[in-house]
């Protein structure tokens, strides 16, 4: 089993219902698997990436974008250096597993 990895995440932009926040990894990395409670919209601007849900995996390229469904247990595996901007409501809330 991988070792998991957090990526460097950096907030872009808060308003009253959403936010942007910047995601990167280095190719390799095993970011760390979970459900959101509400969906989000992630938007590759770097590099390639597999984002694994439960039932299919799908590869994202630069100028990617993905409506991440809630609920479903997700996790990304990073193919080549990866940055991303992740789109999600103020009140999102977050559940990891190891």
């Amino acid at each position: 089993m991988k070792k998991v990895s957090h990526p460097s995440v950096k907030l872009l932009a808060k308003g009253q219902k959403f936010n942007a926040k910047q995601m990167e990894a280095k190719s390799g990395a095993l970011l760390p698997k979970h459900t959101a409670s509400i969906e989000s919209v992630l938007i590759v601007l770097e590099g390639t990436c597999i984002l694994e849900l439960e039932d299919s995996d799908h590869i994202l390229n630069k100028g990617d974008s993905f409506v991440v469904p809630p609920g479903i247990k997700h996790q990304i595996r990073v193919i080549n250096d990866f940055k991303a901007v992740h789109v999600m409501t103020n009140d999102i809330q977050f559940k990891f597993f190891d």
